[in-house]
C-alpha cells in the first residue's frame, strides 16, 4: 500500500513537473513571437508582415544596415556590422539562406545597392569605416569578387579629383548608368553627388545648412520615372527633391517628419509611394507619390508601426514582386513585408 501511495505521488510531482514547464516554455515562445508579430498600421492598410521570410533567422549575427533585391534572380543581400560577422548574407526571396561574404575589404556596410539586374549584376556598397578600406564605395560581383573602388580607402577627403567621400551613406544607380551618392553620414561632407557612367561628376550640391539644396546628413536617394531626385536629408528632417538632368532643386517635404527624420527613400514599383524609414520613431511610411511636374505637400496614407527599439535604417522593394524590406539596426534582423493584396501596391 504504502508503495503504491509513493508511485502515486512520484507521478503527481512528475506531472506537476511537466505542467511547469510547459508553462515556462510557452511563455518564452509568447515573448519570442510577439518580438516579431507586435506592430500596428495606421492609414490604408497596404502590407503585412511575412513571418515565413527568412525561414532561417538564425543567420543574422550583427547590425543589419541595408538590403538589396535582385527581382530577377530572386535573390536578396543583406548587409550587416559587428566583429568577426560576414558582412552580407545572401538569401532567396523564399527565405532559404545561400551564402556569406566573408569579406576582408569591408569594414562598416552602410548602404546596398544592386544594379544591372537584367545584364550583369553587381552589388554597391558604401562602407563609412575608418579603418584601411573605409570612406569608399565598393563594386562587388554577386559572389562578392571585389571589382571596383570609389573614392580613397582609409582616407576621408571632399575632393572630387580625385574622388574622395567621408562617410558616404547610399548609391542609386539608374537603368542609364548615372550614379547618385549622397555622402556622407556625419562626416565632413553633406552631398549629393550625380556621376556618369563613366565616373565623370555631372552635377552636384554640397553646401551644409537648413536652405534650398543644402544638406545636413544626407542619408538616403532614389530616382523615380519622372526624372526626379529625392534625397532623405536626415538633419534636416525633410525630404528635398531635384531635377535628376539639370539637377535643379524642384521642392522638400517636412511637415511628414516633426517627430523623426527620414532616414530611407524608396518608391514601389508601380511608383505610387514613396517609401520611407524613420528609425527613432520605429515606423515605415508609405507617402503619396506627387504627379509630374507637382511637388506640393507630402501625404501620409499608410504608417507600419514597428516594436520598440526596432530601428528600422534603410529599405528596399522587390520590383517583381512588391515585397518590402527592411533592415533594423536594433533587432538585428531584416523583415519582409507583402502586399495585401496583388493589386495593392
Amino acid at each position: 500500500m504504502r508503495r503504491r501511495s509513493f508511485c502515486c505521488l512520484i507521478a503527481v510531482i512528475m506531472i506537476l513537473l511537466f505542467i511547469i514547464f510547459i508553462c515556462t516554455f510557452s511563455s518564452h515562445v509568447s515573448v519570442a513571437w510577439s518580438s516579431q508579430t507586435e506592430f500596428s498600421v495606421s492609414g490604408r492598410a497596404l502590407y503585412k508582415l511575412d513571418l515565413s521570410w527568412p525561414k532561417y533567422p538564425e543567420y543574422f549575427t550583427g547590425q543589419v544596415f541595408a538590403v538589396a533585391v535582385n527581382h530577377l534572380a530572386g535573390l536578396v543581400y543583406v548587409a550587416q556590422r559587428g566583429e568577426n560577422v560576414p558582412k552580407v548574407l545572401v538569401f532567396s526571396t523564399d527565405g532559404e539562406f545561400l551564402q556569406a561574404w566573408n569579406s576582408s575589404t569591408l569594414e562598416m556596410p552602410h548602404g546596398i545597392f544592386l544594379a544591372d539586374a537584367s545584364t550583369e549584376p553587381t552589388l554597391w556598397v558604401t562602407d563609412v569605416g575608418n579603418g584601411p578600406f573605409g570612406h569608399t564605395v565598393k563594386q562587388y560581383s554577386p559572389s562578392g569578387k571585389l571589382l571596383q573602388v570609389l573614392g580613397t580607402p582609409g582616407t576621408a577627403g571632399s575632393s572630387l579629383s580625385p574622388l574622395q567621400f567621408d562617410q558616404p551613406a547610399e548609391i542609386f544607380i539608374h537603368s542609364s548608368g548615372d550614379i547618385y551618392i549622397v555622402d556622407g553620414d556625419g562626416g565632413i561632407n553633406n552631398r549629393l553627388i550625380k556621376l556618369s557612367k563613366d565616373l565623370q561628376v555631372l552635377w552636384m550640391h554640397g553646401e551644409k545648412g537648413q536652405g534650398l539644396a543644402q544638406f545636413y546628413i544626407p542619408h538616403s536617394v532614389a530616382v523615380d520615372n519622372s526624372q526626379r531626385v529625392w534625397v532623405a536629408d536626415r538633419g534636416n528632417k525633410r525630404i528635398q527633391v531635384f531635377n535628376s538632368v539639370t539637377g535643379d532643386w524642384l521642392g522638400s517635404w517636412g511637415s511628414c517628419f516633426k517627430e523623426d527624420a527620414p532616414y530611407s527613400v524608396r518608391f514601389t514599383p508601380d511608383q505610387k509611394y514613396l517609401v520611407v524609414a524613420q528609425l527613432n520613431t520605429n515606423q515605415v511610411t508609405l507617402l503619396e507619390a506627387p504627379p509630374v511636374g507637382i511637388i506640393g505637400q507630402c501625404q501620409v496614407i499608410s504608417s507600419i508601426h514597428l516594436p520598440e527599439d526596432v530601428k528600422p535604417h534603410l529599405v528596399e522593394l522587390d520590383l517583381k514582386s512588391a515585397a518590402l524590406y527592411v533592415a533594423e539596426i536594433g533587432a538585428n534582423q531584416a523583415q519582409r513585408f507583402i502586399p495585401l493584396t496583388a493589386g495593392a501596391v
